[in-house]
């Protein structure tokens, strides 16, 4: 009998592809490797720590990359995994109906739709919430504090692009803090960010640059697109990688 060969997977072998939104009017299809999702979710677990009495509501759409931690980090953590029904993201009363129902613990919102959810007099009954993460869009400074009068639950904000593994920083949002913007915070774990200037140098503190990306979390390209790629994803000076990039 001929044995059979399996394939094991590794860290760089294919975890999914995504496509950005074509504001261009051509999508790009993002080709994510196992280690940068692996990373990121383990950061996430270290950051944020879910346990078996967590309950975590997936009702991100799966063609947005945010739906792969929804999916995934309950699972491989332990915590109660609970699926929206279509359209419950769109619809706050829809949507406090399933955390109240479910007794939620963990979401995830795009700061419009934390607004809509926020302007529901039942939002402040949702008092289950431990934990909201914000991404996708900036988080106004003005909704930040509107969650914390609404909300007791710790409030977070998440930066990244489709083409870093869901995200590369993180900012835990101050209740009574001074400032007067949201940042987008520090580089989660194997991930460096640089802001520079058009000849890739670091720029001083106050002035503009433009920001880029290194460490694990970079996808290996756009799907069919080698010129692309090779464009926007740069070789990296500053690192001691063998083969490191900046996107």
């Amino acid at each position: 009998m001929r044995a059979l060969r399996h394939r094991l997977t590794g860290p760089d072998s294919l975890a999914y592809v995504i496509y950005t939104s074509g504001s261009t009017g051509r999508p790009k299809g993002v080709a994510v490797p196992h280690k940068g999702f692996l990373n990121r979710i383990d950061w996430m677990q270290s950051a944020y720590r879910l346990g078996a009495d967590d309950i975590v509501l997936q009702k991100t759409p799966f063609s947005f990359d945010v739906s792969v931690w929804e999916f995934f980090w309950p699972l491989m953590t332990g915590a109660c995994l609970v699926v929206a029904q279509p359209g419950d993201h769109r619809d706050a009363e829809r949507l406090i109906h399933t955390i109240e129902s479910n007794r939620v613990t963990t979401l995830h919102f795009v700061p419009s739709m934390l607004r809509v959810f926020l302007a529901h007099p039942r939002a402040a009954a949702c008092a289950t919430i431990r934990q909201v993460f914000c991404s996708g869009e900036a988080l106004p400074h003005d909704l930040q504090e509107r969650f914390f009068e609404v909300s007791s639950a710790q409030l977070h904000n998440l930066y990244g692009p489709t083409e870093a593994s869901i995200d590369v920083s993180h900012w835990t949002c101050q209740r009574n803090g001074s400032d007067s913007v949201v940042p987008i915070g520090v580089p989660i774990a194997n991930t460096s960010l640089y802001v520079l200037d058009a000849h890739l140098a670091p720029v001083p503190i106050g002035v503009a640059g433009e920001l880029h990306i290194g460490g694990v979390g970079l996808a290996r390209g756009y799907l069919n697109r080698e010129e692309l790629t090779r464009e926007k994803f740069i070789p990296d000076p500053f690192g001691h990688a063998p083969g490191g990039r900046l996107y």
